[in-house]
């Protein structure tokens, strides 16, 4: 799916950068993937099979003005095609489009993870069965 946008949830050391790193490298990214925590987005590019791909990675746990998200042009992102992965979404919560598919990711005490995917749309549904 080129066009969606996924949440992750869960608590801080559940995963959840670990698994975007994964993911984006999955989908063609090379060299080094920051974390977006203190710039709260790292964009990305990668020429797959059926084009350019716009992947942008957002890391909502320091937001906590809603102007910093028309001041940074979150708006607009959002409404444009590609795949966008935001981290903490709830902390932004007023102002995010619904997410497609969220992915929660919780720790055990064993150190393993529990993921949970929901779908919220057709787009979240189709990433769910190609999974």
């Amino acid at each position: 799916m080129r066009n969606a946008f996924i949440a992750l949830q869960g608590d801080l050391g559940a995963g959840k950068t670990t698994l975007v790193r994964h993911l984006l490298r999955a989908l063609g990214v090379s060299g080094s993937i920051k974390s977006p925590t203190y710039a709260v987005v790292e964009p990305h590019e990668v020429n797959g099979p059926q084009g350019p791909l716009s992947i942008w990675h957002f890391d909502f746990y320091r937001f906590d003005d809603p102007r910093e998200w028309e001041d940074a042009g979150f708006r607009d992102l959002f409404a444009s095609p590609g795949l966008k992965l935001a981290e903490w979404p709830d902390k932004a919560a007023g102002v995010l489009p619904p997410a497609d598919l969220t992915i929660a990711l919780d720790a055990d005490p064993d150190d393993s993870r529990r993921v949970t995917l929901t779908a919220h749309s057709p787009a979240g549904t189709a990433l769910l069965e190609a999974a």
